[in-house]
């Protein structure tokens, strides 16, 4: 018997856009350069944020995510640009 652990390697980071409904979440990066992902990180999505789900409205409508003490509204979008990680490590 080796005693050899299990390791489980590491997952790719989930778009925001995939946050399950009840869930907290981790910011990783926010993809590209263009003025929308800059104004994603002036909101507060830097890399180490959590961010924790409230509400998504029906028929593909926005986000609600709370992060830093205040809630947002994001199209799914914008959502999609911003990378996160889950305590489970990745996938929902």
């Amino acid at each position: 018997m080796s005693g050899a652990l299990s390791v489980t390697p590491p997952r790719e980071p989930i778009s925001l856009a995939d946050l399950p409904r009840v869930g907290l979440a981790r910011v990783v990066s926010v993809k590209g350069g263009d003025a929308t992902s800059q104004r994603l990180r002036e909101l507060g999505f830097t890399p180490g944020t959590e961010v924790d789900f409230v509400r998504r409205a029906p028929l593909a409508g926005p986000l609600v995510v709370q992060l830093r003490g205040y809630q947002l509204a994001l199209r799914p979008a914008e959502a999609c640009r911003v990378l996160i990680e889950t305590p489970t490590g990745g996938q929902p």
